[in-house]
């Protein structure tokens, strides 16, 4: 067993390690007598006092060119990142005075709130782009004007502004409008412009508009044959039954096709893709001379992609460029990223190797499709046009910030490190050679300026609350720091954090873990604990964050005398595709295995209470935390499992069927891993707690599990919040942990 020394092994220095254990000791005791004990509303999301203890941050940084942008509540300043001067740019007043006197019409009459819903299209301009309720109005700062608006129609949805025409597209119901006009008329059930297979496939918008603006590519999603799923709306004076279209595993789901609208002659052609029902249609993406739509199909078993050229004249399918297939799953998350000034060339994303990889295509460099193998046993992929693999290794690419403006280097974020960091690398495209640009330990975010000769690099890590800084792309260099925020915690009693490694029930694979202590830690006393947990994909709990990504209640629940611990099972997110895959078409069960060996770590320590341990998670962490209670009921005295899935055939098409398969394939799968057949097991406390218009994980799941409990004679408890859809938000949220945090003061304490 490893212990948050193994950071050792990652490079750094002994007394650089010691110094650094030490900063966190002394920032995180002290005598709780003497210092200020926090209360959920300081905690929580929601609460009063909540904002006083978050991390100070700059929010809203962006570039106008190589120019740094930083909003304040009233005004606007433009940054140098040579020498950190701030020039005042407009203040709140002359902006909404402009906004009052503006003689376009329907120009706002209110006020400007802030300038956070600005932008800065035109990096050779002195406008921006403000983003209003119902309209948007383009502002020069020098002529302290208005100098265009486009107002939409009344309901407007889904606002996509093109910077190159001025053209806005948007929603009306559910029907796709540009310019004011049209573009569809649909009937009920059938739903353009909007994002479709629910927000799977990295999809988060309908409309993508091309480079220079002269076409718009758009979703339209038939959804009529999808059964209507009842939600009710209890806040009418006879409720209201509100249903929402809900594809279940194994059922008909919608029919997705792409269109192109072309505003200068207003027609619309949509892509020759055939038959629609047996794939999803994602990343899409334009060539840049606007001839071409690039969109990777992916099939309903979700184990075949294809990269498919079209023609966006006539919709025709052309050629299929790159196809990968695995035994598992394959899952597409990013659009293309041509190479500027190579129209030719560019990046496609693929864990084709095990871990997310940059590879480079050339269209015109055509080959013979071969099929080859992948980094795992099962994934095969073809490749049509030659392509390099730009990045390799145990470790994955996260995100993409783009080329400097001579496309010779690219830039992008990275857990080479560690997967407990994210870091930003500089990749020389003509010597292969990556630099690390951020040399502080930690979690980094960066935005890149458009010529890449400049970054903001925001960033925080066990030890430090949040640091901004701008620095230039050469080595990392940093020319000016914008922020150090101060600790927010600073005379509080705070806990201790002690992260480090176990065994996976593999016996081989390493797992991160959280504990918390309280701050007046006796290891001669005897602690309940309890397990936080998630567990599922794309999510993972710890990270070399601010107090180690522990989360408010985390903070709280060992002010009040509990252990508070979290391990990162296989399954979750950023350790590669075999580490995910471990659990598939038995969700659940690896992972509950995973958590046990944390609970016999747990019980290893001689202040830990054996017989007071308790689990609580949400969604995924609330399957998880139903499937302990009932399959280990001699380890977990209580749970707590918020809008937990129970039956894995109640969940959604494209999630259920990437991890599960669907029930018809794979039944003994779902009939494993359905919790109600457990509920006679149920021998502690459990409480479930469920929102009324939950539109992710449906309260038929609960309902179905308190039916098989009142069968099977076993006595969960049961909470409800209604009028919230898969969590509870604002003030609702200080309530929630209120009630979490009773629960396990009245059967764990």
């Amino acid at each position: 067993m490893k212990t948050i020394q193994t950071n050792i092994r990652r490079g750094i220095r002994l007394k650089q390690l010691l110094a650094w254990v030490l900063t966190c000791w002394t920032a995180w005791t002290g005598m709780a007598q003497e210092k200020k004990q926090l209360t959920l509303e300081d905690l929580i999301p929601g609460g009063s006092t909540f904002a006083q203890y978050r991390p100070q941050n700059c929010y809203g940084l962006q570039w106008w060119g190589d120019v740094c942008i930083r909003p304040d509540v009233d005004s606007l300043f433009a940054v140098s990142p040579t020498t950190g001067r701030e020039t005042l740019l407009a203040t709140l007043g002359q902006v909404n005075e402009a906004l009052r006197t503006a003689v376009a019409p329907g120009a706002e009459r209110g006020p400007l709130f802030h300038f956070y819903y600005v932008s800065f299209p035109w990096p050779d301009q002195t406008r921006m782009l403000i983003a209003l309720p119902g309209k948007y109005v383009v502002y020069d700062w020098e002529a302290r004007a208005c100098t265009d608006s486009v107002v939409m129609r009344p309901k407007a949805a889904h606002a996509d502004y093109c910077k190159e025409t001025g053209r806005v597209a948007y929603t009306v119901g559910n029907n796709l409008y540009v310019d004011n006009r049209a573009v569809t008329d649909e009937p009920e059930g059938v739903v353009c412009g909007q994002a479709v297979h629910r927000n799977e496939f990295g999809i988060t918008k309908g409309t993508f508009w091309s480079p220079k603006g002269q076409a718009l590519a758009f979703y339209r999603m038939d959804e009529r044959e999808v059964t209507d799923y009842p939600l009710v709306d209890v806040s009418a004076r006879v409720a209201e039954l509100t249903p929402i279209k809900y594809p279940m595993a194994g059922m008909t789901s919608h029919r997705v096709t792409v269109g192109i609208y072309r505003p200068d002659n207003r027609q619309t052609v949509y892509l020759d893709a055939g038959d629609p029902t047996d794939r999803y249609f994602t990343n899409l993406t334009w060539s840049p001379d606007e001839r071409h739509l690039y969109v990777v199909e992916l099939n309903r078993d979700q184990n075949h992609a294809q990269l498919v050229r079209y023609d966006a004249q006539t919709g025709a399918r052309l050629e299929v460029l790159y196809e990968e297939w695995a035994d598992r799953y394959v899952e597409p998350l990013h659009p293309l990223l041509f190479v500027p000034g190579q129209p030719d060339r560019f990046l496609y994303q693929s864990q084709r190797d095990g871990y997310n990889h940059l590879y480079l295509m050339d269209l015109s460099r055509r080959q013979e499709p071969q099929t080859k193998e992948g980094g795992l046993p099962g994934m095969r992929y073809a490749e049509s046009l030659h392509t390099e693999a730009l990045t390799a290794g145990d470790w994955l690419v996260q995100d993409v910030l783009g080329f400097d403006a001579k496309a010779r280097n690219l830039y992008y974020l990275s857990t080479e490190p560690s997967a407990l960091e994210s870091h930003l690398y500089r990749l020389d495209l003509r010597s292969r050679k990556r630099t690390r640009l951020t040399p502080a330990e930690g979690v980094h975010g960066a935005t890149l300026s458009p010529s890449g000769r400049y970054v903001v690099d925001s960033y925080s890590s066990a030890c430090v609350p949040r640091v901004v800084r701008l620095a230039e792309t050469k080595q990392g260099k940093t020319l000016h720091t914008l922020l150090t925020a101060p600790d927010p915690y600073e005379g509080c009693a705070m806990p201790t954090i002690e992260v480090g490694t176990l065994k996976a029930a593999d016996g081989q694979t390493d797992l991160y873990y959280r504990l918390v202590k309280p701050s007046d830690f006796d290891p001669q006393k005897k602690y309940p604990a309890i397990v936080y947990v998630y567990g599922g994909p794309h999510a993972q709990m710890i990270h070399n964050n601010f107090l180690w990504d522990a989360r408010g209640w985390d903070l709280y629940m060992a002010q009040q005398g509990y252990l508070m611990f979290t391990l990162d099972n296989r399954g979750s997110d950023n350790r590669g595709l075999a580490f995910e895959q471990a659990t598939f078409r038995r969700l659940g069960i690896e992972e509950g295995k995973d958590q046990v060996k944390g609970v016999e770590f747990l019980r290893s320590l001689p202040y830990v209470d054996a017989d007071r341990i308790g689990v609580h998670g949400w969604s995924f962490g609330g399957h998880m935390t139903t499937a302990l209670m009932l399959r280990y009921p001699d380890l977990f005295k209580v749970g707590v499992a918020g809008g937990p899935v129970i039956d894995w055939s109640f969940y959604e098409v494209m999630y259920g069927e990437r991890y599960m398969d669907t029930p018809q394939s794979n039944p003994e799968g779902y009939e494993r891993t359905d919790l109600r057949r457990l509920a006679g097991a149920l021998q502690g406390h459990l409480l479930l707690i469920h929102d009324d218009e939950d539109h992710t994980c449906v309260l038929q799941h609960t309902l179905s599990f308190i039916q098989a409990c009142v069968e099977a004679r076993t006595y969960p408890d049961l909470f409800i919040y209604p009028g919230h859809d898969h969590n509870v938000r604002g003030r609702d949220r200080v309530h929630l942990h209120e009630k979490i945090t009773r629960y396990f003061k009245d059967y764990l304490k």
